[in-house]
């Protein structure tokens, strides 16, 4: 999957985390071949990843949404930026376009206005 740069530089900034964790943990180190892990290598509980989102997003005064919205946000930012459709699909591993445009898929304000300026010029 190509990566944005920003992606790209994060995951090598958890590289070097994740070694320094290494070191540090010595044989403790539970070597999984995960990029996110606990600093002992082993894979990280659901609920305490939930936790740390929750907390993360309470000091950012986003209280209201889930940690699936983040995903959601990016397939329709994806779409928003006029990415096509079917590549939005890969991107997120739909099965089905109908489902990323049924789903995903919202008419912004300024495209609605567009489209009904567009009806508006044709009609006139």
């Amino acid at each position: 999957m190509p990566l944005p740069d920003f992606c790209i530089t994060a995951l090598e900034e958890r590289q070097k985390i994740q070694a320094e964790e290494r070191a540090e943990a010595g044989s403790e180190w539970e070597d999984t071949g995960l990029i996110f892990t606990t600093s002992s290598g082993r894979p990280i509980d659901p609920r305490n990843l939930l936790r740390h989102f929750y907390a993360v997003r309470k000091r950012a005064g986003l209280e209201a949404y889930r940690f699936h919205d983040i995903r959601h946000t990016a397939v329709s930012l994806l779409l928003d930026l006029g990415v096509p459709p079917h590549v939005v699909r890969e991107i997120v591993g739909h099965s089905a376009i109908e489902v990323t445009m049924d789903v995903y898929a919202h008419a912004s304000l300024e495209e609605k206005t567009k489209a009904l300026k567009r009806l508006g010029k044709e009609i006139a």
